[in-house]
């Protein structure tokens, strides 16, 4: 299907396409890969020791149901709008050219500051494997020359640079540009590593599992809202939220698929479904194993394994590798992805057109994912990004309730198209996403709020002072006036 309201740029689709090598199974991979993260062996820990005990598995039930609303949303659109962009083009389409770029600016802090974040911490698993091996990197290629702290604000730390995150994200965006079919490959390596761990946990695990510990299910809330009880379990559900921000990376691979409008609903809600067991199946059994109370720590399930015995000490080298893996997919999707972001924006004339053109020999968008990359890069080796982490929540949630909202709107003004996927009970299930997001951010604190405020006007301006001039359909609206 090509409905009349999605332009198309001729030029791109005829001599710039991408290669479409990727089918359902490879995009539930990417979906597995940028998902599955450091959050299953660190969130859990932390969501089970401070907020809701073990209880954290119907936290992660919550938290999941929240996610599904955004993923059915996002499959009915990936299957109406098959085209690179994801929730931008979506918004393109449904809300018009302002609206969609404002949530294309946001997918883009999203994808970089993520990318950054997740490199900085892959950087620091990386220093400590090694030095389990005896090998050190000197803290002054290891560490960012700057530091900031929220009493005493920014310093110096007298370091270079954080040598292996840069020269990791150099390696993650080189496999990107020579080819999706490349990437892909990596990808699936490494999803397999998680996997493979995540079962061996596991299976591991079930014989050791304690029933007392489970025991009270919902601790007694501690007289704090958050702490244990019913709200709890809904801070942690909130916290957990977090750990699921990846898939809706799918929805910007369209050109990149063999059959976008069936596979990309498989890709988005089938890798979803095999996380959320995943995280399930984890929870319960680390919380099963060890007391909640010893959890709120770096790495919950070292304590698990040591709780196992001596004879498991060989597995958290397994577990090391697989955090490792865990986190290279997360920064490979997000570079992904931004390229593809990137790509479709520039399409539409709010870029430049360098942002669109695909290399001849690699069918890859190149000098896209070349900047993305340097930017990342350089972002992760100089400074402390953990000071943005939370900005990165409260554009996801930003990003899931437009799309959510989207639904919606395509629904009345265009109820006509075919939709090869159709989200159940509109309009509940798009509110409910609506209302789940919106309230979730209001849980982040007032400076994220600041952060995404000073982002959306750094964006504001660039698109009335260049992309407003160069928008390909404000051209094309002028043209058809004048004839």
């Amino acid at each position: 299907m090509k409905a009349d309201f999605i332009e198309v740029d001729d030029e791109v689709q005829e001599h710039h396409k991408l290669k479409r090598h990727l089918g359902w199974f490879q995009l539930v991979t990417i979906g597995i890969g940028a998902i599955i993260g450091a959050g299953i062996f660190v969130i859990t820990g932390k969501a089970a020791a401070v907020y809701a005990g073990p209880a954290i598995v119907i936290s992660f039930l919550i938290a999941s149901t929240i996610c599904i609303f955004a993923g059915l949303c996002y499959a009915e659109l990936s299957s109406l709008i098959p085209v690179a962009g994801g929730s931008y083009a979506y918004s393109y389409v449904a809300l018009g050219e302002l609206p969609a770029w404002i949530i294309g600016w946001s997918v883009t802090a999203q994808y970089i500051l993520s990318a950054s974040t997740v490199s900085a911490g892959w950087a620091g698993y990386f220093t400590s494997f090694l030095a389990d091996w005896g090998l050190r990197i000197p803290d002054a290629w290891s560490t960012t020359p700057l530091a900031y702290d929220v009493e005493l604000g920014w310093s110096a730390t007298g370091h270079i640079c954080n040598l292996p995150a840069m020269i990791f994200v150099l390696f993650i965006g080189f496999m990107i540009s020579i080819g999706i079919k490349a990437a892909a490959q990596l990808n699936n390596v490494m999803v397999i590593i998680k996997l493979a761990t995540i079962a061996l946990f596991i299976v591991l695990g079930i014989p050791h599992i304690e029933y007392a510990n489970w025991t009270p299910l919902i601790p007694e809330n501690t007289g704090v809202f958050g702490e244990f009880g019913v709200s709890g379990i809904l801070r942690a559900a909130g916290l957990l939220f977090f750990a699921y921000i990846g898939f809706d990376a799918i929805s910007t691979l369209a050109q990149d698929s063999k059959n976008p409008q069936r596979d990309l609903p498989r890709g988005i809600l089938g890798s979803l479904a095999i996380c959320t067991s995943a995280y399930i199946a984890v929870s319960l059994i680390l919380t099963g194993i060890v007391s909640y109370k010893y959890l709120n720590v770096a790495d919950p399930i070292a304590v698990a394994l040591d709780a196992m015995g001596p004879n498991f000490f060989w597995v958290a080298a397994v577990v090391k590798v697989a955090i490792l893996a865990g986190l290279s997919s997360v920064v490979l999707v997000a570079l992904l992805s931004q390229s593809r972001m990137l790509m479709a924006i520039s399409s539409d004339g709010l870029l430049p057109k360098a942002f669109s053109k695909i290399h001849r020999r690699f069918r890859t968008p190149l000098f896209t994912t070349v900047v993305t990359t340097l930017i990342v890069s350089a972002l992760t080796g100089l400074l402390p990004l953990e000071i943005l982490g939370q900005l990165v929540s409260m554009m996801t949630l930003l990003i899931f309730s437009i799309v959510c909202l989207g639904v919606w709107v395509l629904r009345h003004t265009h109820p006509e198209f075919e939709r090869p996927f159709r989200v159940p009970f509109v309009p509940v299930i798009p509110f409910l996403g609506i209302i789940c997001c919106v309230a979730q951010m209001f849980f982040l604190p007032a400076v994220t709020w600041l952060q995404m405020i000073l982002w959306t006007c750094v964006g504001l301006i660039i698109y009335f002072s260049y992309g407003i001039k160069k928008s390909k359909i404000r051209k094309k609206k002028k043209i058809a006036k004048k004839s």
